[in-house]
């Protein structure tokens, strides 16, 4: 295999590995699947250019993560995002990359149909509470619940305290709370 072939496999294993991953965060961050899919691109045209070599699979995570959220900001501040009309997708965008922990805490047996469609349900309607938040509330939960990193990772990925992180994981905890609270008060 040619040293080119090698280097298109080894970027097709990195986008197979991180590329789901890092649309999810973009979407949440920007809410239009064009964005985010074009946010994506951009992450790995950067990671093509850099050149960088990693300590570990995490600080090789670490970096792909930081280097969406850093082009998140930069849709979100052009003219363009300001001025078009927020095209949020209808469907089951996310249906399958939800926690499994949502919704399906207490349940062992096999789902009925209605079981099923209750879930389906209950994880839409945690996404759109969700994508609700303000954005600082909603990519700490994001990071800390979907992508499974620590407090102090998210510190490292968003260059904030981890103290404020901490502070942001409450608040953003609370205000989902609140949101929810009214759908299943009888």
């Amino acid at each position: 295999m040619t040293m080119a072939g090698t280097k298109e496999r080894e970027l097709q294993l990195k986008i197979d590995r991180y590329g789901d991953m890092l649309f999810k965060l973009s979407y949440i961050r920007l809410q239009n699947v064009q964005d985010a899919e074009d946010v994506v691109q951009e992450v790995f045209y950067q990671y093509l250019k850099s050149g960088q070599s990693f300590e570990s699979p995490e600080h090789e995570k670490a970096w792909l993560l930081k280097v969406a959220i850093n082009a998140c900001r930069k849709v979100w501040r052009s003219a363009w995002h300001r001025h078009r009309s927020d095209c949020r997708p209808e469907g089951e965008l996310w249906e399958e990359g939800l926690p499994e922990a949502v919704g399906a805490g207490c349940r062992s047996f096999e789902q009925g149909p209605e079981e099923a469609a209750f879930q389906k349900e209950e994880k839409r309607c945690l996404l759109d509470a969700v994508l609700a938040l303000p954005a600082k509330y909603r990519d700490v939960i994001h990071l800390f619940y979907y992508e499974e990193l620590s407090v102090k990772e998210i510190a490292g990925v968003t260059g904030r305290a981890e103290s404020t992180i901490t502070s942001q994981l409450t608040r953003g905890r609370e205000l989902l709370r609140k949101a929810l609270r009214s759908r299943y008060e009888m």
